[in-house]
């Protein structure tokens, strides 16, 4: 008996000094690798572009759960460049949506930044919208228009794809005002419908609630480390930085990734 666990634990050594360092890390919600996400950004930082932490807590929860994805963003001019200490306008920069998400980037090929006029919905099971201001700057003229907003054109385009394609779509922060815009009657969550201030943080952004509500959207009231689930219309929404806070981050990290999991569980019905 002792030598045939010893042959056997030997056995298993061997197996496992042939593989890769993360073969004992498989994601927590079950190995998705052949699953592909297209995941859309709108520049680089919170006030300009795609929320820096958002965008990269995304990648995070999908390389974690072994899905593959790729990124795409338009290639267009942003709204405006933003000092992010100041935050205020900076003057005399323009600069490219697409240049500027490439920040994300960090390898060749197909993990590259690509053109979102590009993205074709029958290579995808699923697409994703980090959130920050770059939603309601460059993917649409929500900062200027409000509940009557128009989409940026190819925003507009993969989101009624998908939508048409029964393909779920992830939405983090603001995004939803995206989804909520074009297509009527889904059901998300922004975070709370008032801003509850407390020692943890507090929730500035509540007029988008309001907005997405007199756009027939359905609100539905969830903490940031929560995400809620449209089942009908596979939208799946979490709130992540509409609530500010100035240390609880790993409330936004379970957040989106609760909100990843839905994503990838939905894309295999």
């Amino acid at each position: 008996m002792l030598a045939t666990r010893t042959l056997l634990s030997k056995q298993t050594l061997a197996v496992l000094s042939r593989q890769p360092a993360c073969f004992v890390h498989h994601g927590d919600y079950g190995n998705w690798g052949n699953t592909n996400i297209a995941v859309v950004f709108s520049g680089c930082g919170w006030w300009d572009g795609t929320d820096v932490h958002e965008g990269v807590y995304t990648m995070y929860h999908l390389s974690r759960n072994g899905a593959r994805f790729q990124m795409f963003a338009p290639n267009q001019q942003q709204m405006h460049v933003m000092d992010h200490m100041r935050k205020q306008p900076a003057t005399g920069e323009n600069r490219n949506m697409m240049m500027e998400s490439a920040r994300f980037s960090h390898n060749q090929g197909s993990m590259q930044m690509q053109d979102l006029s590009k993205l074709d919905v029958n290579s995808f099971d699923a697409i994703i919208f980090p959130g920050g201001h770059g939603v309601t700057k460059n993917l649409s003229s929500f900062v200027k228009d409000g509940k009557d907003c128009k989409l940026h054109n190819d925003v507009e385009r993969v989101l009624k794809e998908f939508h048409r394609s029964r393909k779920p779509i992830g939405l983090a922060s603001m995004a939803p005002v995206l989804a909520c815009r074009v297509l009527p009657g889904i059901e998300v969550t922004m975070g709370y419908e008032r801003d509850e201030n407390t020692r943890w943080g507090n929730w500035p952004h509540t007029n988008m609630v309001q907005a997405v509500k007199s756009m027939g959207a359905r609100h539905n009231v969830r903490d940031p480390y929560e995400a809620y689930v449209d089942e009908k219309n596979k939208v799946i929404s979490t709130p992540s930085f509409m609530w500010e806070t100035e240390y609880h981050y790993h409330y936004i990290f379970d957040g989106i990734g609760n909100m990843v999991k839905h994503v990838l569980r939905m894309s295999t019905k």
